[in-house]
């Protein structure tokens, strides 16, 4: 991870929340190969962290845990959300000067988090502060929606429900919840996942009739995990692992290796991440907390 101080020189400094798919239904297909989806998200307290400062010339460097698994040079979400956030802006006369962006990558890469869609999120928000701009909001969710189907949900960044590609998105009045991430740090392909689903056509999530969200929560899946489960057999141990911890529940997030298990108190994910990183040296385990969703507008 960066230091502080290096993190500190840029006069922007947006956070990129892992996103936490707490389930997940797979729905249907539409003609074009797109999944119709429906998910319950939240987001964490840790992240990636994007710095920016203006500069002679735009820049884009690197540094976390993960940045080594990076190429600066080559093209990616970061770069492509400025290049066309710019674009936009220059449509409406705004001013989009040349700009240094830092990823400090801390999450692990194709892991199941959302985390290139939530860089991708922070560049939007970040810039537009740096450059003191502004798109109508149907333009910057179109915006996002042109650079993947997680960035519009990563821009609203707090607990909601998202339907159809994940364009059709509802706030959800969420608690904080306390968390632990665990990642074996073996990639997993999100189009190998599903092609390997064994159903397209599932029903929706039930949301409504439990008696909090913690029977809300045990009462949903994750269509993609048992495919994700046969193409990585590791997803299994991780899950097991976590298990083993005293945990409320366990589930994989997205599309994997990523799984993510739930505890009473913020103590307890604490002691249950160091003890796994003590079993799995060589695994990623983080303890967290979710962001929480105010009642405002909520489902």
């Amino acid at each position: 991870m960066a230091d502080a101080d290096a993190l500190s020189r840029f006069a922007v400094v947006e956070p990129a929340p892992a996103k936490i798919n707490l389930a997940l239904a797979v729905t249907g297909r539409r003609e074009d190969g797109y999944h119709l989806l429906d998910s319950l998200v939240t987001f964490t307290a840790v992240g990636d962290r994007i710095g920016l400062a203006p500069a002679a010339e735009d820049r884009f460097t690197l540094s976390g845990r993960f940045g080594g698994a990076l190429s600066a040079g080559a093209d990616n979400l970061v770069t492509r959300a400025r290049d066309r956030l710019r674009a936009a802006l220059a449509t409406t006369g705004q001013a989009a000067p040349p700009v240094h962006i830092h990823l400090e990558k801390n999450l692990p890469i194709a892991s199941g988090i959302g985390g290139g869609s939530a860089d991708a999120a922070a560049t939007l928000r970040g810039l537009l502060r740096l450059w003191r701009a502004a798109l109508p909001g149907d333009a910057l969710e179109a915006l996002a929606l042109g650079l993947g189907a997680d960035v519009p949900m990563c821009l609203a960044g707090r607990p909601l429900l998202a339907r159809g590609v994940g364009e059709e998105i509802t706030p959800v009045a969420l608690p904080a919840l306390a968390m632990v991430l665990a990642n074996p740090l073996v990639g997993v392909s999100t189009p190998a996942v599903f092609q390997a689903l064994a159903s397209r056509n599932n029903p929706p999530l039930a949301l409504a009739g439990a008696a909090g969200w913690a029977d809300a929560l045990s009462g949903l899946r994750n269509d993609l995990e048992p495919a994700a489960r046969r193409l990585c057999p590791q997803i299994a141990v991780i899950a097991e692992s976590l298990a083993t911890t005293g945990p409320a529940l366990v589930r994989m997030s997205g599309s994997g290796a990523t799984c993510f298990a739930l505890y009473e108190t913020d103590a307890a994910a604490g002691t249950a991440a160091a003890a796994l990183a003590c079993r799995h040296p060589h695994w990623f385990f983080a303890a967290t907390r979710t962001l929480e969703g105010t009642d405002n507008g909520a489902y």
